[in-house]
């Protein structure tokens, strides 16, 4: 019996169906996808051989998922960027470089929520007196992340407008409101994941 700690193993039989040992229960890619969400951790193994094929299911899902009507959030150059990568000298760092960019990505998003939680939390009258500095800095945060990743992935700018650069005086306001709207289609993607 396994260890309530140690992930939960999901067999992988040669016609296809997935069986999940801690439920005894066959499941389905959405059905591991949730657990995903869930924060469940389960590793998935061949049921002939034992091998693990985490790595390619987890990958067919997110397949799946984009697939999906409106559920594409892998831009075409950044999909064409990673496909350059693989046997490239790069290939060795793209993993954890990954890896950390959306664990920080992630930090950033609960931050974000609480800082939400705590705004909206309150009274209709103490929201309108909560000044908007700390969406404004987590939006900041974000996109200055953003365009940190894509910098490593984009080493030879296009010539077009460097990210770095502050937006000059009378873009600020505009690009403020572009952020603003961006952050609250995010906000109602996340939502409707949760």
């Amino acid at each position: 019996m396994a260890a309530k700690d140690d992930p939960i193993v999901i067999k992988k039989y040669a016609n296809r169906r997935l069986y999940n040992t801690g439920t005894s229960t066959y499941v389905t890619l959405e059905d591991l996808a949730e657990m995903v969400k869930k924060g469940e951790e389960f590793t998935v193994q061949d049921a002939k051989t034992g091998d693990d094929i985490t790595h390619p299911v987890l990958t067919q899902i997110i397949f799946e998922l984009e697939n999906k009507d409106g559920q594409n959030m892998l831009p075409i150059p950044f999909l064409r960027q990673l496909i350059s990568f693989y046997g490239d000298q790069m290939q060795m760092i793209v993993p954890s470089f990954l890896e950390q960019s959306m664990i920080a990505f992630s930090k950033e998003q609960e931050r974000f929520r609480e800082q939400l939680k705590g705004a909206f939390g309150k009274t209709p009258i103490d929201m309108m007196k909560t000044p908007m500095k700390a969406l404004e800095e987590q939006t900041r945060r974000n996109v200055e992340m953003f365009q940190n990743a894509m910098r490593m992935f984009t080493p030879f700018p296009s010539g077009g407008p460097n990210p770095a650069e502050p937006p000059k005086k009378d873009e600020k306001s505009d690009d403020l409101q572009e952020l603003k709207a961006q952050i609250a289609a995010m906000q109602r993607k996340l939502d409707t994941m949760s």
